[in-house]
């Protein structure tokens, strides 16, 4: 049976867990209606993806 052979102090743990933080999202702003939106995603209020439409726009 694995017992662990000392305790791992608050300190150590924090800084092993300081890696596991969660990065914030990108955005990029369009060229055409200059409205952020995520990289490789398509434009929810134009409904613009790479120069064409794929999806109705949101009025």
């Amino acid at each position: 049976m694995a017992v662990p052979k000392s305790k791992v102090t608050k300190s150590r743990q924090g800084m092993r867990r300081s890696h596991d933080k969660l990065a914030k999202g990108s955005y990029r702003e369009d060229k055409e209606t200059g409205e952020l939106h995520r990289p490789h995603h398509i434009d929810p209020k134009t409904g613009m993806y790479r120069g064409r439409q794929v999806t109705e726009p949101k009025m």
